[in-house]
């Protein structure tokens, strides 16, 4: 069945690494049907348009060879584009997913599965609880987390949408914290757990995260998906020259880590992020020299969260990439932090960026019996936090944050490529590298497809999205 979409342009899809051009001859004449045959799996922006130094300040965009080159804002990417369909649900135009508008009242794990199973918005019945890859695909890092014991959101954003989604911060009212507004997913934690019962892994769009949480206890906001069942499946392929390309996505990507090649100032993978950033900008590699730090959600896109340390006695990673292993802080062996190119800005601005764990996810807990502190993997292999850009880990012996997040500063690295459309005339299709560079700079060298312009829901065309996505 075809699947309309009221929206004009020109664009491109990638399938077995080949651009194949495309144009939208009308309004109505797109279809998610066809754009998810040749990119099942495609990488939507987070969002960040500003460019950061290490000291919390919002930068111009650096220049090649210039510090802090090659962040989030500077990489070409699909910008966010949704449909508020009037009906209660919201059409993700990228990846071909349909949700729904308002989480409504918060409810447990399991009313969540036993809703979902009655759930009619919009007039569909084919509802599920999204998975982990599906959930984060709306989070938006021009988002500010709020301090944890602020009383208000006067200076804050969340990390997703709210023109197109409902959004609730934690109840105060309640016995809540401004930051508990955790989404749950479908995906479970394959690792061990320090509470009793399993864990899934849901987003937190107050303060932009991704941890596991307890299937039992505790209450979440929903969101149900529908459509698109590729996404957020991984198509990996050796290239044998050190890349893997997932041609789900059309990202290539080092099958080998920083640590393995002993890079960085102290030649053993471990970086700071403006040295991870100068590492990957100088890289050349297997050929390529538009090698680059990946962006939140590219990185989030190759964690494979049916593996963990415990569970596989391996990295959140698919086997065909080496991971670096390390001993963690607890001196067991583990696996690390990757860091990513965007910028987690906080109430005192951006002076963290984000990582993910592939090893556990660590963190200080005070033992209620002992009052002594203890190290747990309290947010799961496969965890998305943040640390400082910069600093000397010593400086926080239990780390931060409510759970003891911790602290390393000194992350490694897994650089990206992006297989990028070429600008040639329609019905052509051939392959481009594609420079890195700055948008804000740019030109007549990039321009937005007009389908990518977000507009107000009162000024969109209405019509749904047909059954059977």
């Amino acid at each position: 069945m075809v699947h309309q979409v009221r929206t004009t342009g020109i664009g491109s899809f990638i399938l077995n690494c080949t651009i194949i051009h495309y144009t939208f001859a009308s309004p109505y004449d797109f279809s998610f049907q066809d754009a998810n045959h040749l990119l099942p799996y495609p990488i939507v922006s987070t969002g960040q348009r500003a460019c950061f130094d290490d000291e919390r300040r919002v930068i111009s965009p650096p220049k090649p060879g210039e510090p802090f080159y090659g962040q989030d804002a500077q990489v070409p990417q699909r910008k966010p584009a949704y449909r508020d369909n009037g009906d209660g649900t919201v059409t993700d135009l990228n990846t071909g997913l349909m949700w729904t508008r308002d989480p409504g009242p918060k409810m447990t794990y399991s009313e969540a599965l036993q809703k979902v199973r009655h759930c009619r918005v919009g007039g569909y019945d084919d509802w599920r609880l999204p998975t982990i890859k599906e959930l984060y695909s709306l989070i938006l890092f021009s988002g500010i987390e709020p301090r944890l014991d602020s009383p208000s959101t006067l200076g804050v954003r969340p990390f997703v949408d709210t023109w197109y989604f409902a959004f609730r911060y934690g109840r105060l009212d309640k016995g809540e914290r401004i930051i508990d507004a955790q989404f749950a997913t479908s995906t479970l934690y394959t690792g061990r757990s320090f509470h009793r019962g399993p864990l899934m892994f849901g987003v937190n769009f107050a303060d932009g995260r991704i941890k596991a949480y307890p299937t039992r206890g505790k209450a979440y906001y929903v969101l149900y998906v529908r459509g698109n069942p590729r996404y957020g499946k991984n198509d990996f392929r050796d290239n044998g020259d050190g890349t893997v390309t997932d041609r789900a996505t059309g990202l290539m990507w080092m099958k080998y880590d920083s640590g393995y090649l002993k890079a960085g100032p102290r030649s053993d993978g471990r970086m700071t992020w403006q040295e991870a950033l100068k590492w990957a900008s100088d890289l050349t590699y297997a050929g390529y020299s538009d090698w680059r730090l990946p962006t939140a959600k590219e990185l989030q896109s190759i964690v494979d969260y049916t593996r963990s340390p415990d569970a596989t006695n391996s990295p959140a990673i698919d086997p065909i990439f080496q991971a670096t292993e390390i001993i963690n802080e607890d001196g067991n062996r583990d696996f690390p932090y990757y860091w990513t190119g965007t910028t987690h800005v906080g109430p005192k601005g951006g002076q963290n960026a984000v990582y993910i764990a592939f090893g556990r996810g660590l963190g200080w807990l005070t033992d209620p019996f002992t009052g002594r502190k203890v190290l747990v993997d309290v947010h799961g292999a496969g965890c998305q936090r943040s640390d400082p850009k910069k600093g000397d880990p010593k400086e926080y012996p239990f780390g931060r944050g409510p759970q003891g997040d911790v602290v390393r500063i000194f992350n490694f690295v897994r650089c990206v490529r992006s297989i990028q459309p070429a600008s040639t005339a329609e019905g052509t299709a051939r392959l481009s590298d594609g420079r890195l560079h700055s948008l804000a700079e740019s030109g007549s060298d990039y321009k937005p497809s007009p389908f990518h312009r977000r507009k107000s829901p009162v000024d969109e065309p209405r019509g749904k999205v047909k059954q059977g996505l």
